[in-house]
């Protein structure tokens, strides 16, 4: 059986478990894995996503699973995007998700954010529980490396009301480098933006994706579809794998100034 969660389109046998560690062929039929298994649960300010222009101020109920479609060397959270914790995780029920969100609204909580690792491999439950959230008023973020296809996408689009996507670069070779596919971020990109708030956030690693025309490039790209939506030039610091030196914020402010040439709202991130 294929899998059409992303671009990778695992062909799975009965039983096998796909790349990301999130899908899998039970019975002849690809699912959800890892559907309402939590490793990592917290209310965040929503500034933390990083979602900057959407409801500032709020806090966000944030949950997380375990696996990811990408293997970015530098991850921050290797420890439950890149490992399998199936028996690790507790597991919990859209009802009881969104139970949990409403009790959390007296301290300033707006919603739910799937977030840490990469939730849209587990499109069902976003698209589950998104429905049970609005019907409570709630709001609804994914926070995703925009690696999963439009039809995965369209599943969850009717219940979520913002997205931050990683546009980790502009070169189809840097995205190789992070085992991905540039084009499939594109065309998430233009379908969210079409039905949702979007946010776009880029980590500057040096010497990797930190090029004068690759930024421009990129934000040409955003500016293509809405030059309103805020782009997120965030600092990179060695994590697994990686062991280049942080990014400089001198570099970063040269960076944000070539943005700021086609985008309105250009932040920078972990300064």
């Amino acid at each position: 059986m294929k899998c059409e969660t992303c671009f990778r389109e695992c062909e799975l046998r009965d039983g096998q478990v796909g790349w990301c560690k999130g899908r899998m062929n039970v019975n002849g039929k690809i699912v959800d894995r890892n559907y309402g298994k939590i490793s990592s649960a917290a209310l965040d300010p929503i500034e933390k996503k990083p979602l900057h222009d959407f409801h500032p101020g709020s806090m966000i109920l944030s949950v997380g699973s375990y696996g990811c479609n990408l293997a970015c060397p530098f991850c921050q959270n290797h420890e439950i995007a890149q490992e399998d914790l199936d028996a690790r995780c507790e597991t919990i029920t859209p009802e009881e998700l969104v139970e949990k969100a409403v009790e959390l609204v007296p301290y300033g909580n707006i919603g739910i954010a799937f977030t840490y690792n990469e939730p849209m491999m587990s499109w069902e439950f976003i698209r589950d529980t998104g429905k049970l959230a609005k019907e409570k008023g709630l709001k609804v973020a994914v926070v995703t490396n925009g690696s999963a296809s439009l039809k995965a996408l369209d599943e969850v689009l009717p219940y979520v009301d913002a997205f931050n996507i990683d546009l980790k670069g502009f070169m189809q070779e840097y995205y190789q480098y992070l085992s991905g596919d540039l084009e499939t971020v594109k065309r998430f990109i233009e379908r969210a933006a079409s039905k949702a708030d979007v946010e776009i956030t880029t980590l500057v690693v040096p010497h990797k994706n930190d090029s004068d025309e690759e930024i421009e490039n990129l934000a040409k790209f955003i500016a293509s579809i809405d030059p309103n939506i805020p782009l997120h030039l965030t600092r990179y610091f060695p994590r697994w794998k990686e062991k280049e030196a942080p990014t400089s914020i001198e570099s970063l402010k040269h960076l944000k100034e070539i943005a700021k040439k086609y985008l309105r709202r250009v932040y920078l991130g972990n300064v």
